[in-house]
């Protein structure tokens, strides 16, 4: 294993929750972080800028780019990998951390709600990462790893909200292909997705309150698990669904109570999205 010392990671919806938390676990290793998400100013209720990241990274050790983007621009994305190659000379690593989520069904999805988290989810995951192509084909250690579930066909998931599942599992299912396809070029590309709820604003606004946040787990527990994944050498993982506290407990660690929001519930975890126990 090695650190990410100087190594780019450029890193979407990194502006709060999960993202940021991958960004400073990264920069604590001396990386250079491209802080890319479309909040630029405070909002009323969610925290976080890119700005307020990009000044967070820098004190953890890291440098940082903060870029205003939106992932659903084709323009901004090619513009925004220029720049961050520009900047740093080169991208070493691809996070696809930017998400969209509405829990409901076909009868109650809007087909614009449908369009935006198939566009921010499934698609961005594409164009983020065709843009980035030539600049991590460059790179001796290059990663994409993007936040989403392993395939899991159950009526359970299907059922209820068909349209967010669909966007989440075409996240995975592109990866699973590139992974493939970007064998030879010496590519790695996995996904990463929490055994438990994170205490994150999707889970607050969109699963169901903030009284979850008791059965939930940090956000650190993804930065933790993405950084092992990142920093892992060549093509030693690729192709894979990763969860996150399996990757940690493969790199030996023990203690997983720590992560919980509160340790008293810490052998009482929420189970997410996706993930049969």
């Amino acid at each position: 294993m090695s650190t990410l010392k100087n190594r780019t990671i450029f890193i979407t919806g990194a502006s709060r929750g999960i993202g940021r938390e991958i960004a400073l676990r990264c920069a604590r290793d001396g990386a250079n972080i491209v802080v890319a998400a479309k909040t630029v100013e405070p909002h009323a209720k969610l925290e976080g800028t890119i700005y307020d990241t990009a000044e967070a990274v820098e004190k953890a050790g890291g440098k940082a780019l903060p870029i205003q983007l939106d992932v659903r621009e084709e323009d901004q994305v090619r513009a925004a990998m220029a720049k961050a190659a520009e900047t740093f000379g080169g991208i070493d690593a691809v996070v696809n951390n930017a998400g969209a989520i509405s829990l409901t069904n076909v009868e109650l999805t809007a087909p614009k709600k449908f369009d935006l988290m198939m566009d921010i989810n499934a698609r961005a995951v594409y164009l983020v990462t065709h843009c980035a192509l030539p600049y991590l084909k460059k790179s001796p250690n290059a990663h994409v790893l993007s936040l989403s579930p392993p395939l899991n066909l159950s009526p359970k998931w299907l059922k209820p909200y068909i349209p967010y599942t669909l966007s989440k599992y075409g996240m995975t299912l592109l990866s699973l292909g590139m992974a493939e396809e970007f064998r030879e070029a010496r590519i790695a590309v996995n996904t990463l997705w929490p055994r438990t709820l994170i205490a994150t604003a999707a889970v607050e606004f969109s699963v169901g309150g903030r009284d979850l946040f008791k059965v939930a787990r940090k956000p650190e527990i993804m930065a933790d698990a993405a950084y092992e994944i990142l920093r892992t050498e060549g093509m030693a993982m690729t192709g894979r669904n990763v969860i996150d506290d399996e990757i940690l407990t493969e790199r030996g660690v023990t203690d997983l109570a720590r992560y919980a929001c509160d340790p008293a519930m810490a052998d009482r975890l929420g189970i997410d999205l996706f993930v049969d126990g």
